[in-house]
């Protein structure tokens, strides 16, 4: 079963158990598909790819963490409760991030591979592990990890 289609049967179960926080984060989350499906070219009634929708929870998490730090500079810790609830949910989603350790190794090996001695290609050696790991690990923790090696 496809991601997009499991958080429609989840959006049919939070409806029946009258779960109203669950749909509304999974109506949300339902919508971004279907614009991320208009956004490429696509019909609305497609479906789209395992990757591109874990790309779509990826960002609506990020969008999350932006708007409570936000509501808290704002003062507005009753907005920001609510978005760390979503937070939860959407983080549940996701595949579990890779070891550090793991992510330490590709970086090293990616250095080697592309001769990287100096804080100059950062942003090359960034992107070459990101790559590398295929979504299972954050960029901030790559480029932690990357600055490590180079000393940065």
């Amino acid at each position: 079963m496809s991601i997009q289609s499991d958080i429609k049967k989840k959006m049919t179960d939070a409806a029946k158990a009258r779960d109203a926080v669950s749909l509304s984060v999974l109506r949300g989350l339902s919508a971004a598909f279907t614009n991320e499906l208009v956004a490429k070219g696509k019909s609305s009634t497609s479906e789209l790819s395992d990757n591109d929708a874990l790309s779509v929870i990826k960002r609506q998490t990020k969008q999350r963490r932006d708007s409570i730090e936000q509501f808290e500079k704002g003062g507005r810790k009753d907005l920001a409760d609510n978005e760390r609830v979503e937070l939860v949910m959407l983080e549940k989603m996701l595949p579990a991030e890779m070891p550090r350790e793991e992510i330490v190794k590709i970086a090293q090996a990616k250095k080697a591979a592309l001769g990287v001695t100096d804080k100059s290609k950062i942003g090359i050696l960034v992107g070459a592990v990101l790559k590398e790991t295929k979504g299972r690990a954050g960029g901030a923790t790559v480029k932690a990890v990357v600055e490590e090696l180079l000393g940065a």
